[in-house]
């Protein structure tokens, strides 16, 4: 029988376990929701619950996790969590090596999504990849030949703290979901007879989750906000073009759901930020492994990493 591996998806929100091969065939999952009160604490408890009823006694050759947050990933510590208390400085790598009785490497979730995307997803091809998700906040990875990119530690590709102007807004205060959700109460204020401001009325979270509803029923204030939003993420994208070329750029996390109308606004606009001599620039593409893009890229490190030791 194929060796098998273990993928952890560790959120703010959700943690995902899925058992599988090297190829990235999933065998098995389990899906939990993260109840933040509880803190890194009940996150671990959740772990060590969920294992023995995924693994059975199986024998795991390789374990990875995608974290949400920065991590080193050279020892396996958290630096911390902006969601979720009780993980600041927690060896996560030697804990779950405790856990499984072998090797374990802890990687951020975005530079794990992004190898999932590069090698099982809508990068597959292409070289390099950089995976931009944009969720409740905006994170990226980069993957070269095969393998993430690493700056000096803890540098990453942080694409959403890319400043968009001098007095210091970055990328992530105007395209994350929850800065998206706050231009469309502000905009519903102005507009009210909008089909946007209609759909969002009365909520003070989520209201992004419409915009593609409005989208489709030609919204004309849906539509300027798109293109204010795209902007912005092509604006910081084309950094991300003039300094390491990727060959594709793809859009993961929630706001992507808003599909191909965000994809298609985001390509354009940065064709207009990218100098002559590196037209047309990069594909901008969709994220094809969605919610199963940081496990699917921790099961594939896992078999990566195992396959070095």
């Amino acid at each position: 029988m194929s060796h098998l591996y273990l993928g952890i998806e560790i959120g703010g929100t959700k943690l995902q376990l899925i058992l599988g091969t090297c190829s990235g065939e999933i065998l098995e999952r389990q899906r939990l929701d993260v109840e933040p009160s509880r803190g890194g604490a009940g996150i671990r408890e959740q772990i060590q619950t969920a294992l023995p009823t995924l693994i059975r006694g199986r024998v795991i050759t390789g374990t990875a996790v995608g974290f949400g947050g920065p991590v080193d990933f050279k020892t396996g510590n958290i630096a911390c969590s902006h969601q979720i208390e009780g993980w600041s400085e927690f060896p996560l790598g030697s804990w779950l090596e405790n856990q499984m009785q072998g090797p374990v490497c802890v990687e951020n979730d975005a530079n794990t999504a992004a190898l999932g995307e590069a090698l099982a997803g809508a990068g597959q091809g292409q070289n390099p990849v950089f995976y931009i998700t944009l969720g409740s906040g905006v994170g990226g990875g980069l993957v070269v030949d095969g393998q993430i990119y690493h700056g000096r530690v803890p540098g990453e590709a942080e694409v959403g703290h890319l400043r968009l102007d001098r007095e210091g807004t970055v990328v992530e205060s105007r395209c994350s979901g929850w800065a998206v959700d706050a231009r469309i109460r502000s905009a519903a204020l102005k507009e009210p007879e909008s089909i946007l401001a209609k759909l969002a009325a009365g909520m003070v979270k989520g209201e992004a989750r419409h915009l593609r509803t409005a989208l489709d029923q030609e919204d004309a204030l849906a539509h300027r906000l798109l293109e204010e939003i795209a902007e912005d993420l092509a604006f910081g994208l084309s950094h991300v073009v003039h300094l390491y070329h990727p060959e594709v750029i793809v859009l993961g996390g929630g706001l992507s759901l808003v599909g191909e109308p965000l994809r298609g606004a985001v390509e354009k606009a940065l064709k207009g930020f990218v100098m002559e001599a590196f037209a047309p620039g990069p594909r901008v593409v969709l994220a094809a492994l969605t919610e199963d893009a940081v496990p699917m890229g921790a099961l594939l490190l896992a078999a990566k990493n195992s396959s070095r030791s």
